[in-house]
């Protein structure tokens, strides 16, 4: 049988990501035809609205991309109509029973598919999970509708707490109905990434340690960590990006390719190369922390709201990773992410081998090595990187660059990545979210550098708000060209 009809609750929506991210992308998808005709969108938080003042909140954060002009109006009109809400505490299976109530109201009877979106802290996935299975909530309606909850990062804090939070939230969800989301995996240019690699036959003949000298990943934003300072001093960066943002980009860039593009295939070949991923030591691992700015107008991570002022939570850190198989024998990839930096900006640079021999030294030229960019943000674009004749008399070889830029080759919106997630959400395609198994092979990378870090023997080096970061990984990138 073909259930036509949706209902998607979102747990913590009237926090920030539900109102800046999750409901104005499924407005998107709204819009562009997406969504069924007969969908609902019910919204569960403790906050006190009424259905009214629900609705007005949303409609501050809805914009008009795909509907510009005077359909715009329309259109908000009828998906806020779509909109209600439930004011409850997320540990109380009373209050996800007066969220049933309010459904069976909207729905009436009959199967219903349904998206339960934990739009909330880490520290409550549990209490919300033991809350609806107690009420029954997950259990409720007929056997040919399906259930579907996603969760978003961070999945515990080390190996053995993500281990206990995946088994916590099999007693109430399996496995097949979770979907773990990671944002960056429905960015653009990420899912470019195996088109470029597999549907482009000049790059997989040369994707090895025979011709690639280096990979590097960076994440640099030029702001701290302003309100989030409360979260962000239980995490740091190395769980808030590098496990799982960067890592994903490793796998994504240095899996082998899968058997076919199904979600089970793709998500083998990932854990099959974090599981290779050879595990963080010290000795290659650096973490900084920002203190003010040189001219003292921006303050140090310490002095942050909400931060402890002895915290030695790292705000900069990184990482040589090594891959211990065939492929990648010997090749570092170079992972970076820090906060309060010179400049924002996330992008992968794949620096070849130089040219074996010495044909055009004799001129006095340096030979550069080639190397392919993927800038993921700002201003998405892939360049390669080649040596040229420089337009003249002499013989004078310049590196110069093949550029794509998103904007200017392709006249289309590039979708937001919470649209192409949850509209993979609603159509069941598990391609781009995160296995238990993978979630597992990705903290073994990490987990025995934060239990260093976390005895409190290491203190993170300091560098100034608005700066290139610490010095010491200047060095650790250097060694490599980086």
């Amino acid at each position: 049988m073909s259930i036509k009809r949706l209902g998607i609750v979102v747990v913590g929506a009237s926090g920030d990501l539900a109102q800046r991210k999750v409901i104005p992308a499924l407005f998107a998808l709204y819009c562009q035809g997406y969504l069924p005709e007969d969908f609902q969108i019910y919204g569960l938080a403790r906050t006190p609205y009424d259905q009214e003042g629900f609705r007005r909140k949303i409609a501050e954060n809805l914009t008009c991309r795909y509907t510009p002009g005077e359909s715009c109006a329309g259109k908000t009109e009828a998906f806020l109509s779509h909109c209600h809400y439930c004011q409850g505490q997320y540990s109380s299976s009373d209050s996800f029973l007066d969220l049933f109530q309010l459904m069976r109201s909207v729905e009436g009877d009959g199967p219903v598919n349904r998206i339960f979106y934990m739009a909330i802290p880490p520290t409550v996935f549990m209490q919300v999970a033991s809350a609806m299975g107690d009420s029954g909530l997950v259990t409720c309606g007929d056997r040919e509708e399906w259930l579907r909850v996603v969760v978003e990062k961070p999945f515990g804090r080390d190996r053995a707490t993500s281990d206990a939070l995946v088994q916590e939230m099999h007693k109430v969800f399996t496995e097949e109905m979770t979907y773990r989301i990671d944002h960056y995996l429905g960015k653009e240019i990420i899912q470019n990434l195996m088109v470029l690699r597999f549907a482009n036959i000049i790059f997989e003949p040369l994707w090895n340690r025979h011709f690639i000298e280096s990979v590097r990943i960076r994440w640099a934003e030029p702001v701290g960590v302003g309100q989030r300072g409360g979260y962000f001093d239980g995490f740091g960066i190395i769980r808030d990006v590098m496990q799982n943002h960067l890592l994903q980009i490793m796998a994504l860039l240095a899996m082998d390719p899968p058997a076919n593009l199904e979600a089970g295939p793709v998500r083998d070949a990932k854990v099959k190369l974090l599981r290779d991923v050879l595990p963080v030591s010290m000795n290659n691992l650096v973490v900084g922390q920002y203190g003010p700015s040189e001219s003292g107008q921006q303050p140090a991570y310490v002095a942050e709201a909400m931060v402890s002022p002895r915290s030695r939570t790292p705000t900069y850190a990184a990482a040589e990773l090594r891959i211990n198989n065939p492929r990648w024998d010997g090749v570092p990839f170079l992972i970076e992410a820090g906060k309060a930096l010179d400049e924002r900006i996330n992008e992968v640079r794949i620096r070849f081998r130089k040219v074996p021999h010495g044909l055009f030294e004799r001129w006095g030229t340096v030979m550069q090595a080639n190397e392919l960019v993927i800038r993921i943000q700002p201003d998405e674009a892939i360049s390669f990187e080649i040596m040229n004749k420089a337009p003249g008399l002499d013989l004078e070889l310049i590196r110069t660059g093949l550029n794509l830029r998103y904007q200017a080759a392709f006249n289309a919106l590039i979708p937001d990545a919470y649209e192409c997630l949850l509209l993979d959400v609603i159509q069941g395609d598990r391609n781009l979210f995160i296995r238990s198994d993978e979630l597992a092979a990705a903290w073994d990378v990490f987990t025995p550098a934060l239990h260093q870090l976390e005895s409190g023997h290491v203190v993170p080096e300091r560098y100034p708000y608005g700066s290139s970061g610490p010095a010491a990984g200047k060095t650790l990138m250097s060694r490599h060209g980086g």
